[in-house]
């Protein structure tokens, strides 16, 4: 009877293993596929040929720029963006024990947002400084959601709660600044509030891909503690894990994520939020998914940006679809939250 037992846990381990193997390889696949889109299409599309001899320095008349000085930026920013927001967006959901819990419902998101724009808009600012002041003010907003849920005790449904009126607060201030501002900054301005990669230079992403490979590193070290913080707190103080250090821990590369990634691309919509469920999917229960969440967001990001540029007859920005496809998720989930406990 105990063999059974074991053999039948032995093939049920097997192919669980084999499922989350299998996902991730198409995953990357897929990835992959809406990458070279990226560089292939455009106003002129060229071959793969054409594509490989330029990115190993070939000069090619039309192509170089078109390649070199459009494409690949745009390509190399909505990779590492997707990637930090799936990855940031997974980590939040997992250690709160909360779907709902994604940095760009529960305000994360909207400080870096509005930093950023303070930034352009009033101190005329750009570059490494937008960035930095985006991550800083970021930070100290999800710091300051984490004191308030952790008064007393720390409650996950009150973290979420306090971040969404913290979101509404900061929108409200955006939208103050957008008032105030000068006519001829406010298109730019909401342009990259709807999130898009339209006008990325290379010289932004050095920066953002040491931020998304450092922070990446940190997580996947931490992500151990983060399955038994999955577990709740009770169960992770007795196995010895130490709550606050790794919550904040985790946060902070968090935040750090999707502020340089809110950045250069502005808040792109939804993909923090749905990237973590459709990896669940993929990958399997019981299974580590931090890195398919991440390809999840990657390809979420770079296959709403094809279709903006290429599906319809006018171009929409990359936030706009992402929009389009997470707002009625996020109406399913919340009346199936009502459904079940008859409270959000």
């Amino acid at each position: 009877m105990i063999e059974n037992t074991k053999q039948t846990v032995r093939i049920g381990f097997k192919r669980r293993k084999r499922r989350a193997q299998l996902a991730t390889i198409g995953l990357v696949v897929l990835a992959l596929f809406c990458m070279i889109l990226m560089l292939v299409l455009g106003n002129t599309n060229y071959s793969l040929a054409t594509v490989f001899d330029v990115l190993l320095g070939q000069k090619i008349q039309g192509a170089s720029f078109a390649i070199g000085t459009i494409r690949l930026p745009r390509m190399l920013a909505g990779a590492f963006t997707g990637f930090a927001l799936g990855l940031a967006g997974s980590v939040f959901q997992k250690m709160l024990r909360n779907t709902l819990a994604s940095p760009d419902i529960v305000g994360v998101s909207a400080g870096s947002s509005m930093a950023a724009v303070f930034c352009i808009l009033i101190l005329g600012m750009s570059g490494f400084m937008v960035s930095f002041v985006a991550c800083l003010v970021g930070l100290l907003c999800a710091l300051l959601i984490y004191a308030l849920a952790n008064i007393g005790r720390f409650s996950t449904s009150r973290f979420v709660l306090i971040g969404i009126g913290m979101q509404s607060a900061i929108q409200a201030v955006i939208s103050y600044m957008m008032v105030r501002a000068n006519q001829y900054e406010v298109t730019g301005a909401m342009r990259w509030l709807s999130g898009s990669l339209n006008g990325i230079q290379m010289k932004s992403i050095p920066l953002l891909v040491g931020v998304v490979v450092v922070f990446t590193i940190v997580i996947l070290l931490c992500e151990r503690n983060l399955n038994i913080l999955e577990l709740g707190e009770d169960l992770a103080t007795v196995l010895g894990v130490r709550i606050n250090f790794y919550r904040i821990l985790l946060i902070v590369s968090s935040v750090c994520l999707i502020a340089f990634a809110t950045s250069v691309a502005g808040p792109i919509a939804f993909v923090s939020f749905l990237a973590g469920p459709i990896a669940v999917r993929l990958v399997g229960p019981g299974r580590s998914y931090a890195l398919a969440a991440g390809m999840v967001g990657l390809i979420l990001v770079l296959a709403a940006d094809l279709l903006g540029q290429f599906a319809f007859s006018t171009r929409f920005p990359v936030g706009v679809i992402t929009g389009v496809v997470g707002a009625p998720y996020l109406l399913l989930l919340l009346f199936g939250k009502r459904g079940k406990k008859g409270t959000l």
